[in-house]
């Protein structure tokens, strides 16, 4: 199954998964672990970690495949969500190897070049996200994006970012807060 899978097709493995049904699960995995393995590996910048990241999240997606509640996330974002649950408990378990180095920003993480992560990006409300990110104050998306899309804990970022804890903890509320509004069409 290596054709591009619909989200109604996805939501439909997954409940066959859910059932129990080990084909159902192989087609689901076929369809997006290369889309999540290039997250994995993104986040965690080791092709080692990165396997065993993936395979770890599919083995808790098999499991839970029958607790998955559509009303409140797409398939792809409940299963990116377990996967980049994955890396975080690998990053806090080796944190030393995934330092940002000086010259690297992650503010430019929605750039043209569509790497792993950006082609998951592609629907319709995942654009609506991008734009979104791009009205916030640079600072706030910056610390959005290293905690959300690269693993990072609030103490990371103050640390990386050289910053108060309280003041990162800030920037992430109000830039989820200003998200909301933009994704809602308040702003």
């Amino acid at each position: 199954m290596s054709q591009i899978v619909t989200s109604e097709e996805l939501f439909k493995l997954l409940a066959q998964s859910g059932q129990g049904d080990r084909e159902a699960f192989h087609n689901l995995y076929d369809a997006t672990s290369a889309k999540l393995f290039g997250l994995c590996l993104r986040m965690l910048n080791r092709r080692d970690l990165a396997e065993e990241a993936l395979q770890e999240a599919f083995v808790n997606i098999w499991h839970h495949a029958q607790n998955y509640r559509p009303e409140k996330a797409a398939v792809m974002t409940w299963m990116t969500t377990i996967v980049r649950n994955k890396c975080v408990d690998l990053l806090r378990v080796t944190p030393h190897e995934n330092v940002l180095k000086e010259d690297e920003s992650y503010d430019d993480w929605a750039s043209d070049d569509l790497g792993p992560l950006e082609r998951i990006t592609e629907r319709s409300e995942s654009k609506a996200l991008l734009n979104c990110m791009g009205t916030l104050a640079p600072l706030h998306r910056q610390a959005i994006a290293m905690s959300y899309f690269h693993g990072y804990a609030h103490e990371q970022l103050a640390e990386q970012l050289a910053q108060p804890l309280g003041t990162i903890k800030t920037w992430i509320r109000r830039g989820l807060q200003s998200l909301k509004a933009c994704l809602q069409g308040g702003q």
